[in-house]
Order: structure tokens, then sequence, then C-alpha cells
């Protein structure tokens, strides 16, 4: 499962890391875009097994930030 950027921005902040266990529902990153932090949440129960996001890197809408397996 992917995690993608629903909007362009900036990554802001990174939670997680390569490895972790994370809960569906769980924050695992937080993106600025527009003066606005904007949380994103894992949107399943799983492992996180790699993560594309860097801090203070320019994101476009429908980038893969964090890839996440079930």
């Amino acid at each position: 499962m992917e995690i993608k950027a629903k909007m362009p921005g900036k990554v802001e902040s990174v939670i997680v890391n390569v490895g972790d266990v994370v809960v569906k529902g769980q924050k695992v990153l937080v993106c600025e875009a527009m003066k606005m932090k904007t949380p994103m949440a894992s949107p399943c129960d799983g492992t996180i097994v790699e993560i594309k996001a860097v801090v203070g890197a320019r994101i476009n809408a429908g980038d893969v930030l964090i890839v996440i397996e079930e």
C-alpha cells in the first residue's frame, strides 16, 4: 500500500522509520501546503518498508511518500 501526497507542498516531518509496525489511522508524516500542516495517516495495518519522503523536500500531488506492506 502506498501513501501518496494529496496536494503539492513540502514534507514537514516523517514520524516513522523503515521496519516500524503501524496501525490504520496512525500518523506517519506531516506535510505543509498553503501554510497549513496536514498530518497523513496510515490507511492500513502493516510494516513500513520504504520511506521516499525527505524532510524539507518539495512534493507534488500523487508522489509516493511511504510504502507499507500489509
